[in-house]
């Protein structure tokens, strides 16, 4: 779906309702994030502040969002949804949305006002890429690499190719156990063009070239599912380099003082934010509002960004972003958005992976056991 105008979203009957005032709330939240740095950030930016305002309220955390989609499917199909909002990337949240999992919402009658007198659908702006998403950060999927490789005879690499490079860079790598950004990555270093990325992976011989040129790693790598898990095997020198979202690999250079770098080369952003599950009953919809309402303000998404590199979605947010709650360093220069940093990039083609992600993964899936 895309974004709709402000007065289709006024006009629509399937929308929400603005909270009656007297409506009841549920006392218990069960909120689905990804673990690690980031849901950390979440817990400290927002959850632990909504449960000191309402102490009569109890957060039950789940770490289940890289699966977000299988089992929120398997929920509605069995007519039992248990969970009250997930956190979900981009092109996982336009799936559910398509598939009426989530709940397309009012972004001007469901969130709060910039603290800048914007409304929401001009505070979030083109993160908001479709009537479910809402959004928090801005992030991207990068590599961090070990510093001390002996191996390696003082070379560093600079560049995504070094990934494919054993002779230069020997040793073993962490990978995404999906295809996502790793078929476009493997292209990349195969020689297609940026802007020809698509249109290869659109024919079966595309995503076969991809996979080729993965497989010339392929003995190599270590598959992750959970974004803190890059940083764990990078810590305990499992491997020399992998993939894994830049928040991560902050947290594991800046606050663990680990001897891993960043390599910024092609990173590719995503939008990253909240879906409310289809079919909540009303108790717990009408918490779930306040809780995201509170949750998604200006203050509270500039606050994530004391605890983690994520640039927040909201623009009036991002003035107020300083330095880190603990270590004291200036963020800016951490964030994926930082003009330095951005020599190389790519941008999630949210669309072409709602489309193609179940027929691209079974592939991607099979590939890896033969």
């Amino acid at each position: 779906m895309k974004l709709k105008s402000l007065a289709a979203l006024v006009a629509s009957t399937t929308l929400l309702a603005p909270m009656a005032m007297a409506e009841e709330m549920a006392n218990e939240l069960t909120l689905v994030s990804w673990g690690g740095a980031y849901q950390k950030s979440q817990v400290r930016a927002y959850a632990e502040p909504y449960m000191a305002l309402h102490p009569e309220v109890k957060i039950i955390w789940d770490e289940s969002s890289n699966e977000a989609v299988a089992k929120l499917r398997a929920q509605a199909e069995a007519n039992n949804v248990t969970w009250d909002l997930v956190d979900v990337e981009g092109p996982d949240s336009q799936r559910l949305c398509d598939e009426g999992l989530a709940m397309e919402v009012d972004f001007d009658t469901l969130l709060a006002p910039g603290t800048n007198g914007s409304t929401p659908t001009t505070d979030f702006g083109p993160s908001l890429i479709n009537d479910c998403f809402i959004p928090q950060i801005v992030f991207s999927t990068t590599f961090g690499y070990r510093t001390d490789v002996a191996d390696w005879k003082g070379k560093v690499p600079d560049s995504l190719c070094a990934i494919f490079d054993l002779e230069n860079f020997p040793g073993k790598r962490s990978l995404e156990k999906r295809p996502k950004k790793n078929l476009e990555w493997a292209l990349l270093c195969d020689g297609v063009k940026k802007e020809d990325l698509y249109t290869t992976l659109d024919t079966p011989e595309g995503v076969e070239r991809a996979l080729a040129k993965l497989g010339t790693i392929k003995d190599q790598v270590v598959w992750w599912s959970a974004g803190a898990d890059t940083p764990q095997l990078l810590a305990d020198g499992e491997v020399v380099m992998g993939s894994t979202y830049n928040g991560r690999l902050f947290s594991v250079i800046e606050e663990q003082h680990q001897p891993v770098a960043m390599l910024w080369d092609w990173q590719v952003f995503d939008f990253d934010g909240w879906v409310i599950p289809a079919g909540l009953p009303a108790d717990r919809l009408a918490r779930v509002k306040d809780f995201v309402k509170f949750a998604t303000d200006t203050q509270r998404l500039a606050d994530q960004a004391k605890y983690i590199s994520y640039g927040p979605a909201r623009a009036s947010s991002q003035p107020l972003v300083g330095k880190h709650a603990d270590l004291g360093i200036e963020m800016g220069p951490h964030m994926p958005t930082n003009p330095a940093n951005q020599k190389n990039f790519l941008v999630n083609n949210i669309e072409w992976w709602a489309d193609n992600q179940d027929d691209v993964e079974a592939r991607f899936q099979a590939w890896l056991v033969q």
